[in-house]
């Protein structure tokens, strides 16, 4: 049964590193200045680097613990900041905001339950 974990940190983590490679593009850069972002041209690549980081470290079960805060880290400010449901224009952005916004808390849950309890068995460390 111990294969349930490494295909839970799979799945996991798939979404951190395919969406990584977005935060690259110029088209995440102005979404984020459109969002009122601070330094969008630092900040967006750095989320990028801290979401492909953290999903690899995850995935691979390498230092898995640090891998978990670095998304804490990086699902923080994003939830916060891009996800503002509650000034949403229209209410089906309403909606999709507050979408995200609880999606993003519950991708923090799973950061912290990997923070406290590691990437279990199938790693490359513990």
């Amino acid at each position: 049964m111990s294969i349930i974990l490494l295909i839970g940190r799979f799945l996991f983590s798939a979404i951190f590193i395919v969406k990584a490679f977005h935060h690259f593009s110029p088209q995440a850069m102005e979404h984020a200045t459109g969002m009122g972002v601070p330094l969008p041209i630092l900040f967006v690549p750095l989320s990028g680097v801290l979401s492909l980081a953290g999903g690899l470290s995850i995935l691979l079960g390498y230092k898995a613990k640090i891998g978990a805060w670095l998304l804490i880290v990086f699902l923080l400010p994003i939830t916060l900041w891009m996800h503002q449901y509650w000034h949403a224009e229209t209410p089906f952005a309403a909606m999709m905001h507050q979408y995200c916004f609880l999606k993003n808390l519950s991708m923090i849950g799973a950061c912290c339950m990997i923070a406290y309890f590691g990437s279990g068995p199938f790693s490359l460390s513990k």
